[in-house]
């Protein structure tokens, strides 16, 4: 049950937002009130927020730390808000381990909290120990960032409850689409073109494994290369929900979709049984990754990378790393192409993102005026526009040499071995973007001159990488949002976990041929058993439910 205080703390704390002020404890224990005057309080007002940050996310340099750098140290100079992390955590599990133990009262929830597992959403929200921000979001949110926010109404759902909302996603913004890299230099040697039919793959893949593409006389490549550890569809990099979505069409493994209203899931779809058939043809020839049911989505790169595997499909950036390839492997070379057609003709499709994570709020924060000034300055950088016209900051993602903005940290005046990744110091652990699956690269395509800091950033990316983007936004269609984002459902949380185990252990053993291809009607008949049919129910009746309230307007974002 939630608790009654929130709606009185709510409403006490409204007043102070309205006069744009907020109080601030001096030395020696006496409040002062912060006044927000001409876009920054004075005196200096502090926010503290909690942070996922894991041990890849880069050093910092110039001897600066999580609380004292580049960007905090911007917060307090231009705008009066000191930004501190009072809660840090390692990988998902760790982060979210610790904002549990802050629910149980052990340390005190920051004024700001990132949050990225709906099931923890939801515990927030029950807890009672974040606020609803239907009116604050009304009141405060700037129109930019309203305009963006209007267009992802479904990414609201996880923290909406009995019409009040808790919450907003961080950043909303429809990710990038996977696209194939293929090692072109192997389609050349053989005198092969890309695959954009199952049957073309399916032949490219078999020449990739059986016909020495690299030419050093042994048999030791293989065609495609994924990782099934832990999804078939991990909808990032190292992933085979094409061949999935080839058989199935927009009903994807591991996820919902709204078919004719209802919601359906896509490991139990028609066509899932084929799309297995198929992988474990292909395996039992040798045309698969050996280990795919071992490695992770990061692991399984390294057989590309070292010049064994001739395609990987994932996100654009995905060439960056892999092209190491390039470097090892005299002669290798690595081209980007759409994903392949499905075997009714029509596109192959994919998982799409609409947002990182949602931003709930303590609910003693009095300062949501100054949460959206410090948020919607993180924006210039997205926009081109204010301090952030070409990044975040100029001797860390960008620099100015010799007049010229550049942004190959090689090329900085003071060289740096990467680029800084601001994410390590600023508000949450990636940064806003409002380019999604890649508009600037593909106006820069059709003829637009870098003349912005978003397009001088996609001109400076390397031409496989361009032409990824450009792929990714040209198809950007395939892109399929989970249609059930809500928090886990009742029967969901007594049995999801044992569905999941049964359905990966299931797809997995067929590809291996360690099962029959007819244990999957087994696993179909045995997962609305155990529990799917009754979370099926539930998931549709939450779905009905979630469009009852039109929180939308009451956000003021129609």
């Amino acid at each position: 049950m939630k608790k009654k205080g929130a709606l009185l703390s709510v409403a006490v704390l409204l007043t102070g937002l309205l006069a744009g002020c907020g109080p601030v404890k001096k030395e020696g224990g006496s409040t002062a009130e912060a006044t927000l005057k001409d876009g920054k309080y004075d005196p200096p007002i502090t926010l503290t927020i909690a942070k996922q940050q894991d041990e890849n996310a880069g050093k910092y340099i110039n001897g600066e730390s999580l609380n004292d750098n580049v960007l905090t140290r911007w917060g307090v100079e231009k705008l009066g808000i000191q930004i501190e992390t009072t809660l840090l955590g390692g990988d998902a599990a760790q982060y979210n381990t610790k904002l549990r133990l802050a629910l149980t009262g052990s340390e005190k929830l920051p004024d700001v909290l990132p949050v990225y597992d709906t099931s923890l959403e939801n515990d927030l929200i029950q807890s009672g120990l974040v606020k609803d921000i239907t009116e604050d979001i009304n009141k405060y949110m700037p129109e930019r960032l309203k305009e963006i926010y209007k267009e992802y109404p479904t990414a609201f759902n996880p923290v909406i409850q009995d019409g009040k909302v808790y919450g907003m996603p961080i950043a909303p913004n429809l990710t990038e689409g996977e696209v194939m890299l293929v090692r072109q230099d192997w389609l050349d040697n053989l005198g092969l073109k890309a695959p954009t039919t199952i049957d073309e793959f399916e032949q490219v893949i078999a020449a990739f494994t059986n016909d020495d593409p690299d030419g050093n006389g042994k048999q030791d490549t293989y065609g495609f290369d994924f990782s099934g550890k832990d999804s078939y569809n991990t909808g990032w990099v190292s992933d085979s929900v094409m061949i999935f979505s080839a058989y199935a069409g927009k009903h994807l493994p591991g996820q919902w979709y709204n078919e004719g209203g209802k919601l359906t899931y896509g490991s139990v779809a028609g066509g899932m049984k084929d799309a297995l058939a198929k992988l474990r043809d292909w395996y039992s020839k040798g045309y698969l990754n050996k280990e795919l049911a071992t490695q992770g989505a990061w692991d399984a790169l390294a057989d590309f990378t070292e010049g064994k595997a001739g395609i990987i499909i994932g996100r654009p950036w995905l060439y960056g790393s892999v092209k190491d390839v390039e470097t090892n492997v005299q002669g290798a070379k690595i081209s980007a192409y759409p994903t392949i057609s499905g075997v009714s003709g029509d596109k192959t499709y994919q998982s799409g993102q609409q947002n990182d994570g949602v931003f709930m709020f303590n609910k003693d924060f009095n300062n949501m005026e100054a949460f959206f000034l410090y948020y919607d300055k993180l924006y210039d950088a997205a926009f081109g526009t204010g301090d952030f016209k070409y990044g975040y900051a100029q001797g860390y993602d960008y620099d100015i040499v010799n007049g010229e903005v550049v942004f190959d940290s090689k090329a900085f005046n003071t060289p740096l071995d990467a680029v800084q990744g601001v994410g390590k110091m600023a508000f949450t652990k990636n940064t806003p973007s409002v380019d999604g699956p890649g508009k600037s690269f593909y106006d820069l395509a059709q003829g637009a001159k870098a003349d912005t800091g978003v397009l001088m950033r996609s001109a400076a990316n390397d031409p496989t990488t361009i032409a990824g983007y450009v792929i990714s936004y040209e198809n950007r269609d395939v892109l399929l949002p989970n249609a059930f984002n809500g928090p886990p459902t009742k029967t969901m949380q007594t049995s999801w976990e044992q569905l999941n185990t049964m359905e990966k252990e299931t797809f997995t053993k067929i590809i291996y041929s360690k099962e029959p291809l007819e244990s999957y009607d087994t696993f179909v008949k045995q997962w609305y058993e155990k529990g799917g049919t009754q979370i099926t129910e539930e998931v549709n009746e939450w779905y009905t439910n979630a469009g009852k309230v039109d929180v939308m307007t009451n956000m003021g974002l129609k």
